[in-house]
């Protein structure tokens, strides 16, 4: 298991995730890790991602990163312009959005959508899954990971 404690805090003063935001709808995990980056509830977050075009039920909500990026800007939360790989759990930055259970279905992409958080004391994962029996995960060997977006919450 990686040693998460050993990656220095980027001290900046932000605004991290701290609890998950259980999705209401099967597919929708984009919607509730945006809820819980921008500290939402989950009705909320859907009410706002339906008004710009965004849907759950929209494949492309959980196959492409455009949808949940145009969500996080429109809740003024900022990410890099870009998925970044990676093999280590130390090697995240302090929040991110992962791509998890990465797959493909008909030659097309597909993933889970989940926070990763580390703040002074601990490191964790923020997953929507209400299937889960904790929504905050350590179990970091278990969870299959693809790749990372950087995720700069906002100030408080």
């Amino acid at each position: 298991m990686a040693n998460l404690s050993s990656r220095p805090i980027n001290n900046t003063t932000v605004n991290k995730p701290t609890k998950a935001v259980i999705q209401q709808e099967t597919t929708g995990c984009a919607i509730a890790s945006a809820a819980a980056i921008a500290k939402i509830e989950y009705e909320k977050a859907k009410t706002i991602a339906n008004q710009i075009g965004i849907y759950a039920a929209d494949i492309c909500i959980w196959s492409e990163t455009q949808p949940i990026r145009t969500l996080l800007k429109q809740l003024d939360i900022q990410t890099t312009p870009s998925e970044s790989h990676f093999t280590r759990w130390d090697d995240l930055p302090d929040c991110a959005l992962l791509a998890l259970k990465w797959h493909l279905e008909h030659g097309k992409p597909h993933w889970h959508w989940a926070v990763f958080v580390r703040d002074e004391n601990h490191c964790y994962v923020l997953d929507s899954n209400k299937r889960l029996k904790a929504n905050i995960r350590t179990d970091f060997g278990r969870m299959r990971h693809k790749w990372f977006i950087e995720v700069y919450p906002s100030e408080p």
